[in-house]
């Protein structure tokens, strides 16, 4: 578990709040403040849970974090702690799949629609929730589980669909994204908790 950054992500929290999780799923979980646990040994790690937003990810330790998904660590994080960390990083974007770029109206309700069968999101119905709404650009090759519409409006005119759930294969790796989670509160809401939970245990390595 690699947490910090801005705090205004609550990095600590969040993170605190999956521990139990983690725990009594069998993971042996070591927490590091510090992204120099990026090194050679990363591989040896079955998930890696990222909540560091903004930052600077050297090269070697993004070449350590790609290699070591990519034989088969898994990747795993929400907001902006993973879809908003690490801007400089080409290759750590597209190693993720996603990057924000906004949250027109700052905090606003809105509503997230499931829109696959995964296991992350079966039995989960779409539901509506007050935060910030992220703006993300993606790929062609996520895997797209949960979608949120942006409402036409200036200066965009048309209703805009992006992904809020989504997962990425890399190698023999997996990656497990979810735009939601500005608060912890966030992570406590039913649905987000259990897609939260669910993706955390698909992407690790099996």
């Amino acid at each position: 578990m690699v947490r910090g950054g801005w705090e205004g992500h609550s990095p600590v929290a969040a993170t605190d709040a999956f521990l139990p999780f983690l725990r009594s799923s069998g993971f042996a979980v070591d927490v590091s403040d510090s992204l120099e646990v990026y090194d050679e040994r990363l591989g040896g790690y079955d998930l890696v849970v990222q909540c560091w937003s903004d930052g600077v990810l050297t090269d070697d330790q993004f070449t350590c974090l790609e290699s070591a998904v990519r034989a088969g660590t898994g990747l795993a994080g929400w907001h902006g702690g993973l879809v908003d960390a690490f801007r400089h990083s080409r290759g750590y974007l597209r190693l993720v799949g996603g990057q924000f770029v906004d949250h027109p109206g700052g905090f606003v309700d809105h509503r997230v629609e499931i829109t696959s069968t995964h296991p992350i999101v079966a039995g989960l119905t779409g539901f509506e929730l007050r935060t910030e709404q992220y703006w993300v650009l993606t790929d062609g090759l996520d895997d797209v589980h949960a979608t949120t519409t942006f409402a036409a409006a200036e200066p965009w005119h048309a209703p805009l669909t992006v992904p809020a759930v989504w997962t990425r294969r890399w190698g023999a790796g997996r990656v497990f994204a979810c735009t939601i989670g500005h608060h912890p509160a966030d992570l406590e809401l039913p649905p987000v908790r259990t897609m939260v939970e669910r993706g955390l245990l698909w992407a690790a390595r099996t």
